[in-house]
């Protein structure tokens, strides 16, 4: 099979072995392998063989699993948590600390990546698509939506809230749709034009320059002096998190999202806020909910999905997502025909 690989700054796709379905192992045929931070690592040089964590598709061998058959459609989540632990059993896989190994349980010698055609996964880390959601609209429950829609759900979001979304990425993207979804009031931080253009047609009521010296008074010129109810911190940016802080309301919820640095708050206890550290999102519980948000969402995530590339031409997609100039990118590992 084709798939992704780094090196030495470059990306290329190349052949490797295709996969075997073993036990609860099953073997899906990627149709929509959606892009997230992998392009970073571009930049700095690295080897990385396994590219991709999320991907939509179509089971093709479900091994000797009782739970999904031949054709089905399926989500597939990240990572491969142990399923045993006390966090699988709740749902929350994604902080299992003791991940599988499936190739060495298959035998194969490659297909944990998703910018591939093929990938292995545990059944019970499979979520089926209903019949009434697209593929496309399925896909971006990953990193799409999921760590919003957790943060969403941790901070309570709901109709009577502004809520506060700091970086509109693929992830801040989803946050405002997952805001949106719930009636809330949206107000988004924001330097990059295409990014604060596409925000606003999400739902976003209005973008706010993080950068701008007034930022605080800005944001809380538009809450009449109050702050904002809940705020969703996915831009990685150091100062981000006490920004959102101080733009908070006293006894605001936040969620911290992005991955990378430290963060730092004011003085906690005279806000008293809450803070959530917020990763992916329990399919095993909320599956119901997810699949509600993206039938309300609807021309949000056609919107939200911005470009498509078929695998051999990942090096374009990632000089793009380098740019900033698109929303969340997909790639059609096994061409475009017939996976809508």
């Amino acid at each position: 099979m084709r798939a992704a690989v780094l090196g030495a700054g470059t990306v290329s796709v190349v052949d490797r072995s295709e996969p075997t379905a073993s036990g609860d192992i099953v073997k899906v045929r990627i149709l929509i392998g959606p892009m997230c931070t992998e392009f970073k690592a571009r930049h700095s040089g690295a080897a990385v063989d396994v590219l991709g964590h999320e991907a939509a598709g179509v089971v093709v061998d479900p091994g000797d699993s009782r739970r999904v058959a031949v054709g089905d459609r399926v989500v597939v989540m990240p990572q491969y948590g142990c399923g045993v632990c006390w966090l699988c059993a709740a749902g929350d896989h994604i902080h299992c600390p003791d991940q599988r190994n499936v190739l060495a349980e298959t035998g194969s010698a490659y297909g944990t990546a998703t910018y591939a055609q093929y990938v292995l996964k545990p059944d019970w880390l499979l979520l089926p698509v209903p019949d009434d959601v697209s593929l496309r609209h399925a896909a971006l429950t990953c990193c799409g939506l999921g760590p919003t829609f957790t943060a969403a759900n941790r901070t309570r979001i709901g109709a009577l809230d502004t809520v506060l979304v700091s970086g509109c990425g693929p992830v801040g993207l989803g946050a405002v749709v997952n805001a949106a979804v719930r009636g809330a009031r949206v107000i988004a931080l924001e330097v990059n034009p295409f990014r604060a253009k596409l925000a606003e047609t999400l739902g976003a009521e209005a973008i706010v320059d993080p950068t701008a010296p007034d930022v605080v008074d800005q944001i809380r010129a538009l809450t009449r002096g109050r702050g904002v109810d809940a705020a969703i911190e996915t831009s990685g940016a150091p100062v981000a998190a006490r920004l959102i802080a101080e733009a908070s309301r006293r006894l605001g919820r936040i969620a911290i999202v992005a991955w990378g640095n430290d963060v730092t708050f004011p003085p906690l206890v005279p806000l008293g806020v809450e803070i959530h550290g917020c990763w992916h999102w329990n399919h095993q519980r909320y599956a119901a909910g997810m699949w509600t948000v993206v039938r309300h969402a609807g021309p949000r995530l056609d919107a939200m999905v911005t470009h498509e590339f078929p695998l051999e031409r990942v090096a374009e997609a990632m000089d793009l997502q380098d740019s900033g100039e698109c929303g969340k990118v997909f790639l059609l590992p096994n061409g475009a025909e017939g996976w809508r």
